[in-house]
């Protein structure tokens, strides 16, 4: 027989009302009478109706979350992470892969946020008001994005980035190439000037080449390779190591080698850049703490609190993509 409200109730000699409240009001409840009917209903196997509790409560146990590109390396390791914060708050993800930006994407998001009780958004395009819009009065955390109004939490890798820059310099690179993301990336953006400022300010003679913007895929680092090795320069700097990788691939088809020929860096530390032989010198993101530090601040937004914007930050890990001239 199925584990119901009701058996437990005969169980335990209470009202079925009683069980109900201590799963969807637990504040109503005797502290030591819930922890009998959790027991009880642990025992008997009862998994609670999400759905019946959202009708009594107006709250689904449900939160959303949006990732830009699920094909993407950079989010699976966030995804599991935001899960696995969520589940220790009892909380289930509904997650949502918004491909683009545009219309279509704001029309996902604006159907998900009826959907949950709040709305974790990871690296969105959408412009500011249309984001704005498609959220409404839903609570919401950005991760890797910043928009006023709206809190964030994202990771900063400025000074990674300039370390990263610094240690190409050692190994005697002075023509560096910036391969820059996607065109309306707010974490592209935020790393394009990053190495600007860092090329711009340090006291080696460095001459800076710029190619893109590009997607942020394996096939356009590897497109974009001939026009990177018809520069000369010896050491690129990409957006994400999903880039890097490709260009990895593509140089190796101009009849160039990593590191011999080219030195070259990526960003996030995603499972592929550890599996590239040899491994790709990268600056590290904190996904573990990006996912619980978003679903932490979420709970505050959600009882109405206002977390503001946090940052994290990147680590830069030499490895074996980066030589000397």
């Amino acid at each position: 027989m199925k584990a119901t409200i009701y058996s437990i109730a005969r169980e335990l000699d209470i009202s079925a009302s009683t069980v109900s409240r201590a799963f969807s009001r637990p504040d109503m409840v005797n502290a030591k009478v819930r922890e009998r009917i959790l027991a009880t209903a642990q025992a008997q196997g009862y998994e609670l109706n999400r759905a019946a509790r959202g009708l009594a409560t107006g709250r689904t146990g449900l939160i959303g979350l949006v990732v830009l590109d699920i094909t993407n390396p950079f989010f699976p390791p966030l995804v599991r992470a935001v899960e696995r914060a969520a589940s220790a708050s009892d909380t289930s993800v509904m997650l949502l892969d918004a491909e683009s930006g545009g219309q279509k994407a704001a029309e996902q998001l604006k159907r998900l946020s009826a959907q949950v009780d709040g709305l974790i958004v990871a690296s969105p395009r959408l412009a500011t008001k249309d984001l704005q819009a498609a959220v409404g009065s839903t609570p919401t955390v950005l991760v890797n994005r910043a928009v006023r109004g709206i809190p964030s939490v994202t990771c900063d890798n400025s000074e990674a980035l300039r370390e990263a820059g610094d240690h190409l310099v050692e190994l005697g690179h002075r023509k560096i190439l910036l391969l820059r993301g996607p065109a309306g990336s707010w974490a592209a953006s935020q790393r394009t000037n990053a190495v600007r400022s860092w090329a711009q300010h340090t006291s080696a003679d460095v001459e800076l080449v710029e190619l893109g913007p590009v997607e942020a895929t394996y096939e356009a680092g590897w497109h974009a390779a001939e026009a990177i090795a018809a520069t000369g320069a010896t050491a690129i700097m990409a957006f994400d190591d999903y880039l890097a990788c490709g260009v990895v691939g593509g140089l190796d088809e101009q009849g160039l080698s990593v590191p011999n020929d080219r030195s070259i860096i990526g960003c996030d530390d995603v499972l592929l850049a550890r599996t590239l032989t040899p491994q790709l010198s990268t600056v590290t993101a904190p996904f573990e703490e990006l996912g619980a530090r978003a679903v932490t601040m979420l709970s505050e937004v959600s009882a109405g609190g206002a977390p503001g914007n946090q940052k994290l930050s990147g680590v830069y890990a030499p490895r074996g993509t980066t030589g000397k001239v």
